[in-house]
C-alpha cells in the first residue's frame, strides 16, 4: 500500500469514528447508571455490545463494539482512547447493544484486561466466530488487521 493510499485509508477511518460518535444512541448511557444484573446469556445471537470505560474526571464513556464470548468471558477489539482509560482503569461495564449502542440487556460488570499478542488469537477465534466473513471482508477493505488491542473482560462474581 503506497503513502498516499494508507493516508487517504486513515482519513476514512477518523470520518467513519466520527459519524459513529455522532450516530451513537443517546440511551448507550444508560449502561453505565443500569443495575450490573446481566449475564453472558444475554449476549447470545447478538452482534454488538456497548463497553463502558472511564476517564479520568470518572465519566463513563460507552462505545458500541463487535465482540465475542468464549471462557465465559466477553472479548472486543479495539483502539484508541478506551486502551488508555482500561490501562488506567480496568473497571467497566458491558452489555448487548444495538449499532448505535442502544442497550438490549442489562450490563455486566468486570474487570478488563489487554491481551499480548501471544494470549490475542483465541480473542480473535471467539470474535471472528460472531461475525465470520464480513468481518474479515471489513478489516480487509479498512487495512486494520494490525491495528488496535484484544480486551478481555473478566465479570465480577456479582455479575457472572
Amino acid at each position: 500500500m503506497t503513502v498516499s493510499t494508507r493516508g487517504w485509508v486513515a482519513s476514512l477511518a477518523r470520518l467513519e469514528n466520527r459519524f459513529l460518535d455522532w450516530a451513537r444512541s443517546r440511551d448507550a448511557e444508560r449502561v453505565a447508571l443500569a443495575p450490573p444484573s446481566g449475564d453472558l446469556e444475554d449476549f447470545q445471537r447478538r452482534k454488538y455490545c456497548v463497553l463502558v470505560t472511564y476517564r479520568k474526571s470518572g465519566d463513563a464513556v460507552p462505545s458500541p463494539l463487535w465482540f465475542g464470548v468464549g471462557n465465559g468471558k466477553p472479548y472486543v477489539h479495539t483502539t484508541g482512547f478506551k486502551v488508555k482509560r482500561i490501562e488506567r482503569n480496568p473497571h467497566v461495564r458491558v452489555a448487548p447493544s444495538t449499532f448505535r449502542g442502544r442497550p438490549l440487556g442489562p450490563p455486566v460488570e468486570g474487570t478488563a484486561r489487554l491481551l499480548t499478542s501471544a494470549t490475542d488469537s483465541d480473542a480473535e477465534r471467539w470474535i471472528q466466530a460472531n461475525y465470520r466473513w464480513a468481518r474479515r471482508l471489513y478489516y480487509r477493505v479498512q487495512h486494520l488487521s494490525e491495528a488496535g488491542v484484544y480486551v478481555e473482560v473478566t465479570p465480577s462474581p456479582s455479575s457472572a
